[in-house]
């Protein structure tokens, strides 16, 4: 496996601001806002899930593999703005050209980043590069949902079939990996109401790591990471978890982490 990869996550909550402007819902708080948000949109479509320009962005998490580094962080801090983060995104990708991985990355998180980009004028020229500067981004691209600049997990193991697609959680667990553990984007918008930013961060960095944990399995199974090395990767960032004092909920997901799968009974 060469060159650089990123694993990514974004959380998200209703976009309380637009919301007021869209449904006249100015002089309510944040949360009879965010009520009213998710019952027109039930009465809508069936459903409490918005529309991908409502999200708000509140937490950006990534998994950093280069030559030199694995590290694993949510961008910012718990105060940073919502253009800060995004542009500290984008910056990365300005800064290390990587393979983005996601889990249906392409059918939420950038999509959502696109937009949020959009409103707060953030410049995300190497995201949107299609070879006018660079002429091999002709022929691979962050865009285009068949190219391999970004692998959305997801779309590539459902072989971009809907039907076929599956919860990162459940895959990451039928792996031996740790799957979510206890927390869900559900809950999030709850969490950021009683302003538990550092818990929305710390379950976006975890759903990343998943990610970049099957990624590694995807590797190993189509041919570009030999057995050992994914063995040796896997147990010594395992490892790297474990020792992670500063950072509980990493030793946590280690631990809840079994280095094989579950074994099937015959």
């Amino acid at each position: 496996m060469t060159g650089n990869v990123l694993a990514f996550d974004i959380e998200t909550v209703p976009d309380v601001e637009t919301g007021k402007v869209l449904y006249d819902l100015d002089g309510l708080d944040d949360a009879d806002v965010i009520r009213a948000m998710l019952q027109l949109r039930r009465q809508k479509t069936g459903s409490d899930f918005l529309a991908l320009h409502l999200h708000r962005i509140v937490a950006v998490s990534v998994v950093l593999q280069t030559r030199d580094e694995l590290r694993v962080w949510s961008l910012g801090d718990a105060d940073s703005s919502e253009a800060e983060l995004i542009e500290r995104f984008f910056d990365g990708l300005d800064r290390y050209e990587p393979t983005l991985v996601s889990w249906n990355g392409g059918g939420f998180d950038l999509p959502v980043l696109s937009y949020r980009a959009l409103l707060h004028g953030v410049n995300a020229s190497q995201y949107w590069e299609m070879g006018d500067r660079q002429r091999d981004f002709r022929y691979n691209n962050y865009t285009n949902r068949f190219h391999w600049r970004h692998v959305d997990m997801m779309d590539v193991l459902s072989h971009f079939q809907l039907r076929g697609a599956a919860p990162l959680d459940e895959v990451a667990m039928m792996l031996g990996f740790p799957g979510k553990g206890g927390m869900h984007g559900s809950k999030v918008a709850d969490a950021w109401l009683a302003g538990e930013i550092e818990t929305i961060r710390n379950y976006c960095e975890t759903d990343a790591l998943n990610t970049f944990l099957v990624w590694l399995r995807f590797e190993q199974v189509r041919g570009r990471l030999p057995d050992a090395e994914y063995a040796a990767q896997t147990q010594a960032l395992k490892s790297r978890l474990e020792a992670d004092e500063t950072r509980p909920h990493l030793v946590a997901f280690a631990q809840r982490w079994k280095l094989e799968a579950v074994e099937r009974a015959e």
